[in-house]
């Protein structure tokens, strides 16, 4: 809310906009998610499990199914609405008030990587829901129904960051069981991680030797992966993702873009009157194929 009570903006020759760092909005949210608009209040996500593999067909042929997944995503309501007093946007000498409460609306972006990321970080809940399987996302005990697969795959770990326990995720990653029961060759390429952890993060995306000893031993890892920093995260929390499939973990549903939705006046507010300024938008995250992704910590 801007009212004239604003003295530095009335002030003629005043400089404004040099005491308060604007926030910056780099979109990290989709390097984990995939965006997909949707065309009604709720849909329900349907796919089709990993294709049969051959059999030996010479005691004659064997009939083998896709196994169906279903999610049913709702997206909520977002709003940022805001007002401007008629004097104070009267006397603003160079219109950086009037800028300022229009771009409110830019914080959309900034939201949409703290959904994202928080949606992330709470996988081991059900925070935001479930994954497909009717588990949170990080869990002990992922099973498609249906699937050749003889027991439950693990997602999710206690292990603090180190090269020797990111190994041990990577492999685990790596060594995914398709709901046919077979290897599905999983690249992770993505280490996700809290600024406490950034430096550790470094050394094993970026460091060619292995930095935890004095061997000068290969790190295989380094040039493979990329990192990123995200500060929604709990300090102790990091992840290993693959997203360089057709879909990446996360989804944002998207049902209507940020958009300035409606303005109006109020005349018979004090100040001279209001302006007001409603933005809008319609999404949510969801979770998306728990295979791409693995909890280091929480």
């Amino acid at each position: 809310m801007i009212t004239g009570n604003v003295p530095g903006h009335l002030i003629a020759g005043a400089k404004a906009g040099f005491l308060q760092a604007v926030r910056s909005v780099t979109p990290l949210w989709q390097q984990i998610a995939s965006t997909m608009n949707l065309d009604g209040k709720t849909t329900e996500l349907v796919d089709l499990g990993s294709a049969p593999m051959p059999t030996n067909s010479k005691t004659g042929v064997t009939i083998q199914d896709f196994i169906e997944k279903r999610l049913t995503v709702t997206p909520l309501d977002w709003d940022i609405t805001v007002w401007i007093s008629h004097n104070a946007m009267q006397d603003d000498r160079i219109g950086d008030l009037d800028r300022r409460v229009r771009s409110a609306g830019e914080n959309f972006n900034l939201h949409m990587n703290s959904l994202v990321f928080k949606v992330l970080n709470a996988g081991d809940t059900t925070t935001y829901g479930y994954c497909y399987d009717g588990t949170t996302f990080f869990s002990n005990s992922h099973a498609d129904s249906g699937a050749k697969y003889a027991t439950g795959q693990d997602n999710l770990n206690g292990l603090a960051l180190s090269l020797d326990n990111f190994e041990t995720v990577y492999v685990a990653q790596s060594t995914r069981l398709d709901d046919q029961g077979e290897y599905m060759g999983i690249v992770p390429n993505v280490l996700v991680v809290p600024p406490a952890l950034e430096r550790l993060a470094a050394q094993i995306a970026l460091n060619r030797e292995a930095y935890d000893t004095a061997n000068r031993e290969t790190n295989p890892y380094a040039g493979r992966m990329t990192y990123v920093v995200a500060p929604w995260l709990d300090s102790t929390a990091w992840m290993l993702l693959s997203t360089t499939e057709n879909v990446k973990p996360l989804t944002l549903v998207m049902r209507e873009q940020p958009n300035l939705q409606h303005t109006w006046f109020d005349a018979t507010a004090p100040d001279g009157g209001r302006y007001y300024f409603k933005f809008y938008a319609r999404y949510n995250a969801a979770y998306g194929d728990w295979r791409l992704g693995t909890m280091g910590n929480t």
